[in-house]
């Protein structure tokens, strides 16, 4: 059953309910009534079936209607509810709205209103639901959570992937070659999960020593080590109900995974310092860059562990493997960029296109993304060109000194630094004046004036108050 088609009726008459009851279920099809005949027996029907409306009379014996209001909201914010009474003064309809009453209707129910005020009701809760899909979307969706988009069969086997696995609550490993998007994949996992409400934290493994990871993964009690002035939470305790990213877990020790292994196992953590133990419920999702099993065989990482976290497995692809993504990518970072530096979109010269294409990307999405980021920073014009693309290729010039940069970019990095000069000289003896400055530098008006855009320099500076 869903939350669009059903409906609870509450009311201690019986009868009065189940009139209600037939004229919706005639007037809509569709829905079903659910009927409670108390408040308390409501609350239990709320928290087994999230329905999206519920109508309810206002005085009842146990709970009133005001009170199953809040008791309500707090089971289910996005409630609309219709209260139903005899007493119908305007002071009880003004208290029932400002409780967090949609509508009021007053007994005897008059049935268009009642129809009317039902369709006005699943209408609201059609479009809350709506602006929550739409919510989660965006939020999937921005930023650099387009490294998850693409049309290759690659990509969607990804997707499929993803929604597949976040449909259940397994552990997760996600591999994949840095700068592929894992982190991504493990948020969109989290995000698409029945755990989504739950919090997401991540730990960057190899970034915190031993003697502290254990500690910030567990927590530790007050005097524990040296400087544990209080106690503290670690991450498995503070994300109870939603899920742990281990971020490179094949770069922890030995003695990180034995104990990582008996959370794992037992769903119970002991804070450094203290022999209680504390009960856990976390999804695990461990990433890693590394291949696992070779470290097995090489005795660096534990075969129990590896096996309790490689329970589900996704394998993020390289961008190598996925070039027709490449196009999509690239007009997607380069406006994304022009937004964030609020500068006029620019556009991809084609030739540009089969240059990313045909170009290696170690660094994978990232590395592109970076990239793209360039051509926006140092593109004069509306569009990007092919040797622009090739001046911002630090793979360009293959015969020099890796240390060098290519020899077009240092000539034009150069030339850009002398015209920058003269133009300002020119323009502090002619005091700003542009028609001064170009026939004294022997320049089009109009040339100069290109100059000044591209090199950003405002003549309005050189000219005396």
């Amino acid at each position: 059953m869903s939350e669009r088609d059903a409906i609870l009726i509450v009311d201690d008459q019986a009868d009065f309910a189940r009139g209600l009851a037939r004229l919706i279920e005639r007037e809509f099809p569709d829905i079903e009534c659910l009927i409670a005949g108390g408040g308390e027996e409501a609350l239990q029907i709320l928290d087994a079936t999230p329905v999206p409306l519920m109508l309810t009379d206002l005085r009842m014996p146990g709970l009133s209607g005001q009170e199953l209001l809040d008791q309500a909201f707090a089971l289910l914010p996005q409630l609309s509810v219709i209260m139903i009474t005899g007493y119908g003064s305007i002071e009880t309809a003004v208290d029932a709205l400002k409780g967090g009453a949609y509508d009021f209707l007053t007994k005897p129910v008059d049935r268009e209103s009642l129809i009317r005020a039902v369709s006005k009701a699943m209408e609201r809760a059609r479009l809350l639901d709506e602006n929550r899909r739409l919510k989660k979307l965006v939020e999937q969706n921005t930023n650099s959570k387009t490294l998850l988009q693409g049309e290759s069969t690659a990509m969607k086997r990804l997707r499929e992937s993803v929604a597949a696995v976040a449909a259940s609550d397994y552990t997760v490993l996600v591999t994949g070659e840095s700068g592929t998007g894992k982190e991504l994949v493990a948020r969109t996992i989290h995000t698409q999960s029945k755990r989504s409400d739950g919090p997401l934290l991540t730990v960057n493994c190899p970034a915190i020593p031993d003697q502290l990871l254990e500690s910030e993964l567990f927590g530790h009690v007050k005097g524990a080590f040296t400087g544990a002035d209080r106690d503290r939470k670690g991450l498995f305790a503070s994300a109870n109900g939603g899920t742990l990213l281990l971020d490179e877990i094949g770069d922890i020790s030995m003695d990180i995974q034995t104990k990582l292994l008996r959370v794992l196992q037992e769903q119970e953590v002991r804070p450094v310092g203290t022999s209680n133990s504390i009960q856990v419920n976390v999804r695990i999702i461990a990433s890693t860059n590394q291949d696992l099993e070779a470290k097995m065989r090489a005795g660096t990482f534990r075969e129990d562990l590896f096996y309790r976290l490689n329970v589900l497995a996704i394998r993020v692809p390289q961008l190598a493997k996925r070039t027709e993504d490449i196009a999509h990518l690239a007009h997607h970072f380069l406006s994304e960029t022009c937004r964030e530096m609020r500068i006029p979109p620019k556009e991809i010269a084609p030739e540009v296109l089969a240059h990313l294409a045909s170009r290696p990307w170690p660094g994978n999405v990232r590395e592109l993304q970076n990239f793209m980021r360039r051509l926006a920073v140092f593109a004069q014009d509306e569009t990007v060109s092919l040797s622009l693309a090739r001046l911002a290729d630090s793979r360009a010039d293959t015969n020099a000194d890796q240390d060098l940069p290519p020899y077009k970019l240092a000539k034009a990095t150069v030339v850009d630094d002398f015209t920058r000069t003269y133009i300002r000289q020119l323009l502090t003896a002619t005091q700003g004046n542009i028609s001064h400055a170009a026939r004294a530098s022997g320049l089009e008006r109009v040339s100069l004036q290109k100059i000044l855009k591209r090199l950003d320099i405002d003549a309005d500076q050189f000219r005396k108050s």
